[in-house]
């Protein structure tokens, strides 16, 4: 009995709880927490800062619309039927005939083409070198077609007419001799040596001088083709010779900036978009009795490539819309205190200063020497900061006592660059834009350096300084107004204009110690 009583003894027995020691915290949990509410923190407070977005410069050029609707102008001569007669061609269109070379031969009877008719001899059979001809001309227009460009198969089918023709004709001449028709037909040779064409279209006898805009209406340009075989009368076209590898295209530029700048090139280079050839042209322009203002560009070469063209899309090639590229939300207007070069001084350590009246705290006037930066300079003026100066400020001419009162401001276009982390205004020269883009002038003296920093949204850092500045200016302002009230307004207007002219001779140190003026 004793043992189960102490058996049931020790299952009555209480298990107490007791809280864990606090001393057994895990540190690394701490660490982390706070670690992460840093890292938290630290996010929040650079998504409200206003960033500086950094842009480097690099060479480049723009894509700009500079392919046109040409007219080509050539040296064309059309050669008149001497009689009537069925028309039988015999030298390929698009090929270059000597003088005496057989160019069409005409049936006055028409026997011939009963014959023809009546055999089917206008089926040829082809040989190995015709047929490799023939497979050329298609594998070379597979491999270039664009469907956007479908303007070509006309070429093609042109360019297939020819070659069969010219395989066509060869047994034509044995069929004349075997039918003994040569008293009835007339062989007709080259009297002029050139490009033989087969299609008249009335602007054979264009020039510069009688060229209007309605000549470029492409619906109203009708192009007459030549038929082989086909019945003409005395004097109707048979065929035409282009005599000259001088050509030439017009186009009108409407845009004033690319007239401009095609005006200033005396040869440029042309891309056709037929073929993607490019030929060098020389550049005139002139005014028909209309007002309308063309160009006309003149080649040496590739005439025989476009002699079956009268319109041609080409594209213009110019080297100078090469140079800085930037883009155009960087680019800042600023205006800055204009002053004359005589009042500005170069210093031996490379730094220039001008020489300004100020007051001391006895109110005794005196002279100091004010570093500035010059940001720009034409032939009498110099750009200055107008952090550098205040307006009213009066400099006094070197080594004379002419005096000049600052205040005349001129505007500036430029870019901020962000070299060494601060903003620093750099003037540029635009050459070229377009919607998104400048290019701008390189190496100059004042102006940007290819692989340099400049900040990408100038108007945004212009606004944010504002921003920062106003209540700096309203209480300046206020110190102003209670100096005019005070008894000692003398003493207490130079004492003011000393503490500005300290505090802007900092100003200018720091930016000459970052180097706001570039070295030429």
């Amino acid at each position: 009995m004793k043992k189960v009583n102490n058996m049931a003894g020790q299952n009555s027995r209480k298990i107490t709880k007791y809280p864990k020691n606090i001393n057994n915290l895990n540190i690394g949990v701490v660490f982390f927490v706070a670690v992460a509410i840093y890292i938290i923190i630290s996010v929040v407070i650079y998504l409200g800062k206003d960033r500086v977005i950094p842009y480097q410069v690099m060479d480049g050029s723009l894509s700009t619309n500079n392919i046109y609707e040409a007219i080509a102008i050539r040296s064309e001569k059309i050669v008149p039927a001497d009689r009537a007669g069925y028309v039988y061609y015999i030298a390929s269109e698009g090929t270059r005939a000597a003088v005496g070379d057989l160019v069409y031969t005409i049936d006055e009877s028409g026997k011939l083409i009963e014959y023809l008719k009546s055999q089917g001899s206008e089926e040829v059979e082809l040989n190995d070198e015709s047929m490799s001809e023939l497979r050329s001309q298609i594998m070379s227009f597979t491999s270039s077609f664009d469907e956007k460009n479908f303007y070509t198969v006309y070429d093609f089918k042109s360019g297939l007419d020819g070659t069969v023709q010219k395989l066509s004709n060869s047994s034509l001449l044995n069929d004349i001799q075997s039918l003994n028709l040569n008293n009835s037909i007339a062989r007709v040779s080259a009297q002029d040596p050139g490009i033989v064409i087969y299609s008249t279209d009335g602007y054979e006898n264009l020039t510069p001088d009688s060229i209007t805009l309605e000549n470029f209406d492409q619906s109203k340009y009708e192009k007459h083709q030549l038929i082989n075989n086909s019945l003409v009368k005395k004097g109707d076209p048979v065929y035409k010779i282009c005599d000259s590898e001088d050509w030439s295209i017009i186009i009108n530029v409407k845009d004033e900036e690319q007239a401009k700048e095609l005006e200033s090139h005396q040869y440029v280079d042309v891309k056709f978009i037929k073929n993607q050839d490019i030929s060098s042209a020389k550049v005139s322009s002139f005014t028909n009795g209309n007002g309308d203002k063309f160009f006309m560009l003149s080649f040496t070469n590739s005439m025989i490539t476009f002699c079956r063209d009268r319109f041609l899309s080409v594209e213009i090639l110019t080297d100078s819309n090469n140079g800085l590229k930037i883009p155009n939300s960087a680019i800042v207007e600023k205006s800055f205190f204009t002053i004359p070069h005589d009042f500005i001084s170069e210093n031996n350590d490379d730094t220039t200063s001008v020489l300004r009246d100020k007051y001391d705290e006895q109110g005794n006037k005196t002279v100091e020497s004010v570093n500035i930066s010059i940001y720009n300079e034409d032939d009498s003026d110099c750009y200055i900061d107008t952090d550098s100066l205040r307006a009213g400020d009066v400099l006094i001419k070197p080594d004379s006592t002419a005096t000049f009162t600052v205040g005349k401001t001129g505007t500036l276009k430029g870019v901020y660059n962000y070299n060494k982390g601060y903003a620093d205004f750099k003037q540029i020269e635009v050459l070229y834009n377009n919607e998104e883009y400048s290019i701008v002038k390189s190496k100059t003296r004042y102006g940007l350096r290819v692989y340099d920093y400049i900040i990408l949204d100038a108007e945004s850092y212009d606004k944010n300084l504002r921003s920062k500045d106003e209540p700096q200016d309203s209480q300046d302002n206020e110190e102003t107004s209670a100096s005019q009230g005070s008894a000692d307004e003398a003493e207490s207007a130079s004492s003011g204009d000393s503490q500005d002219s300290e505090d802007s001779q900092a100003t200018i140190d720091e930016s000459a110690d970052g180097g706001s003026t570039a070295n030429p």
